[in-house]
């Protein structure tokens, strides 16, 4: 039972945290308009840093990245004293998911989001530090090459779960348990970031999709 309580509280409160969309927020309180009313209409890094400037697109940056890493983080210390092992792990993971889930379908802003990459990065951030090191070179790498910044987050997300099962599995001190969840729940938060991405996906292959330092051209 006690455990059931912990699952549903790491939905319900990381789901809150990830609600607070910061690009809307940022845009609503410095500059009196809605993110979402411009360019692509996402809800998103890129299209403040493109409709706002970069001032904007900092704060948002850090306020999504923040919010990803505080559900993450507020969850392991509750749940450290009260489950471990395998059952922590799936905890952990359900508060990633659901913080990403708030970003694309917040509460607060009529369930119309953004598409939770810098959110995500928040959450991997909570949940091992390390692991953000190889995705920040992939993401750089595909970006300075192809100069698209929803292939380097599609990059990402494709490489996460790979990256989540080499770090736990070969850290030896992890139980089976553990590995196999820790990668469940990477796949799945991937995935859900990958499906967000489809309409990047289709003008990628179109070749129409936009260029970072474009002047004109679709946000990811």
């Amino acid at each position: 039972m006690i455990f059931i309580e912990i699952a549903l509280l790491s939905c319900l409160v990381p789901y809150l945290l990830g609600s607070l969309s910061f690009s809307i927020i940022v845009s609503k309180l410095l500059f009196h308009k809605d993110v979402r009313e411009f360019g692509s209409g996402n809800a998103g890094m890129t299209n403040i840093l493109r409709t706002f400037g970069k001032g904007a697109a900092a704060l948002t940056l850090i306020g999504d990245m923040g919010k990803g890493f505080l559900a993450v983080w507020l969850n392991w210390k509750f749940i450290g004293s009260v489950v471990d092992g395998a059952p922590a792990i799936f905890c952990i993971y359900l508060a990633a998911f659901f913080a990403v889930i708030g970003h694309i379908y917040p509460v607060f802003f009529g369930f119309k989001g953004g598409k939770a990459v810098a959110v995500s990065a928040g959450t991997i951030i909570g949940i091992q530090p390390l692991l953000v090191l190889p995705l920040l070179v992939i993401f750089a790498v595909v970006l300075a090459i192809w100069k698209m910044v929803s292939l380097s987050s599609i990059s990402c997300a494709v490489a996460y779960p790979i990256v989540t099962f080499c770090y736990y599995y070969f850290s030896g001190w992890y139980s089976p348990e553990i590995v196999a969840t820790a990668t469940v729940g990477s796949v799945i938060v991937a995935a859900l970031v990958i499906w967000l991405h489809r309409g990047n996906i289709a003008r990628i292959k179109a070749g129409t999709e936009y260029k970072f330092f474009q002047k004109k051209g679709r946000d990811q």
